[in-house]
């Protein structure tokens, strides 16, 4: 396949990029098995086009057992047969940048698959083999080394520890199925720059990096002890997280993100105690964004969501990278529910991240309103955590039921062939058809906000705002190039000064005599 290099003069184009995220198994079934699949997402690539937004990031699609929705990677040089061939891969690339998007991949450098050709050489060669030095394997503990080597638990639930028959345990923290890399073997760390540069040259965009601050272990991999303690008090990472040793891997990946034409990004996930830690992985030798859970994880009050935009603004500022705004994605309960307000507070929570100064994360969905689907049957769900004890809380699923785009019953538009997750009875009215073209909807909100981003110089890149004077309750702030939101997430209606003409606003207002009412849980943006 010929390498695809973007040759485009230095934009900066990430640092207010709109990127929406993209569920493989979940966007658009186009072969009709009821899954998810590449040709689906071309077939889509349109809607997103239109949509708005500035890139595609595309969850896992790698051939893996799928033990955990594709974050178990087998071979990260193949397309999974369930989602298409290498060559779908390279006509989604090659469609969305005739359409003017850019494309984001997943990649997974903590752990692989089981099935991975590594993992099964480490396995066959056994205890004291060179091919065991790339993962983490360790005798036990005990008198016969029954017990696990330390007591780090999995996020999935129980020991991350699995024991062999040869009697050696291996270091996963997530489910069995998903041994973690030893990131202090070169041939891993050659391995991953190489897996870079097939990507880049295949012509994607940037990546997204999944558990970003999990690559480098603590010496000697201690237990918890004395560190779980000082985490929860959030003065310290856990030893098998946010170790510095992770900066210098960073590093060598910018290296190679900048041979290629294009601004070539990543992102990091990465969990880290304070916002200050975060900011260590966007230093301008490093990646370009890192996600923002600290706003993520706010709640819909006034002085909590100031204090978190304050406090990411300022950890950004002094290593010059954009801050990011996220509400949803595919490991979260969808904000629409997670928020407590319904419809109403997901629309303005929304406007309000579009008009914060950086870029924004949207997850497939959101832009239709959809709710949270928390009465999945057991026997349908498919969330690893789901079936185990302990651990994340394993309702993941709820958040990826496949999309609804056309008719009046299930799998609405999603393909021909029903839906690998069932979808409610009543998403009739949520499809993108029934929302195109009503003014009213979620859906054209959304269009009409990306739109206004594009032309207001108000919106987009930055790294500030200032704060306007306001009723308790209530967020007013000014973004240079005269854009001002109004934020009320009070429930009751409050009366306030019009700062200009209206642009847009969550929900209908109504203004007399230099005065308007913003009713409870709106968001409304003004061109002073």
């Amino acid at each position: 396949m010929t390498p695809q290099h973007n040759v485009t003069p230095a934009t900066d184009w990430w640092r207010d990029a709109v990127i929406y995220q993209v569920y493989p198994r979940s966007f658009a079934d186009g072969n009709g098995d009821g899954m998810g699949d590449l040709a689906g997402i071309r077939s889509r690539l349109p809607y997103l086009r239109d949509l708005g937004v500035d890139a595609v990031w595309l969850s896992p699609f790698y051939a893996s057992p799928q033990a955990d929705a594709g974050y178990d990677v087998a071979d990260y040089r193949t397309i999974d047969p369930m989602f298409g061939t290498l060559a779908d891969a390279g006509a989604v690339i090659a469609d969305a940048h005739r359409l003017g998007l850019r494309i984001i991949v997943d990649l997974v450098p903590n752990h692989c698959s089981d099935q991975h050709e590594w993992f099964l050489r480490a396995r066959a060669e056994g205890p004291g083999s060179t091919a065991r030095e790339r993962f983490h394997f360790r005798k036990g503990r005990g008198e016969n080394g029954e017990e696990p080597p330390n007591d780090w638990e999995s996020l999935f639930g129980g020991p991350a520890w699995t024991r062999l028959p040869d009697g050696e345990w291996y270091l996963h923290l997530f489910a069995p199925e998903q041994p973690d890399f030893n990131w202090d073997h070169p041939a891993v760390q050659d391995e991953f720059r190489s897996i870079l540069r097939f990507w880049l040259d295949l012509g994607v965009d940037g990546f997204r990096v999944d558990v970003a601050h999990g690559l480098v272990k603590a010496p000697g991999l201690p237990d918890m002890g004395r560190a779980e303690q000082l985490r929860l008090l959030g003065t310290q990472s856990l030893p098998f997280f946010d170790q510095d040793g992770v900066h210098a891997i960073y590093r060598s990946w910018r290296a190679v993100l900048d041979e290629f034409d294009g601004e070539r990004i990543a992102v990091a996930e990465a969990w880290t105690p304070t916002a200050e830690r975060t900011a260590l992985y966007v230093r301008p030798d490093e990646l370009h964004q890192a996600f923002n859970f600290h706003y993520l994880n706010t709640g819909w009050d006034a002085a909590d969501l100031r204090e978190a935009i304050d406090s990411s603004l300022e950890a950004m500022r002094p290593v010059g990278a954009p801050t990011t705004w996220v509400l949803s994605n595919h490991d979260v309960v969808r904000h629409t529910t997670r928020l407590g307000g319904g419809l109403a507070r997901a629309r303005a929570a929304t406007l309000l991240m579009l008009a914060l100064p950086g870029s924004a994360y949207l997850y497939q969905g959101e832009e239709l309103g959809l709710p949270e689907v928390t009465d999945l049957p057991d026997d349908v769900r498919q969330d690893p955590s789901f079936f185990r004890d302990t651990g994340q809380d394993g309702l993941r699923d709820g958040c990826r039921v496949p999309l609804p785009w056309s008719g009046e019953a299930p799998p609405y538009g999603f393909g021909t062939g029903g839906s690998w997750l069932p979808q409610p009875a009543d998403w009739a009215p949520l499809t993108v058809d029934a929302q195109t073209g009503d003014p009213d909807s979620t859906l054209e909100l959304y269009r009409t906000a990306l739109r206004l981003r594009r032309v207001q110089p108000g919106l987009g890149a930055g790294d500030a705002v200032e704060w306007l004077d306001a009723p308790d309750g209530v967020l007013v702030f000014r973004r240079p190039g005269g854009l001002v939101c109004t934020v009320n997430t009070t429930g009751t209606p409050v009366r306030l000064p019009t700062p200009g003409r209206l642009l847009l606003a969550s929900d209908q207002l109504e203004a007399t005599a230099g005065e308007f009412t913003l009713p409870a849980d709106t968001t409304a943006w003004w061109e002073e």
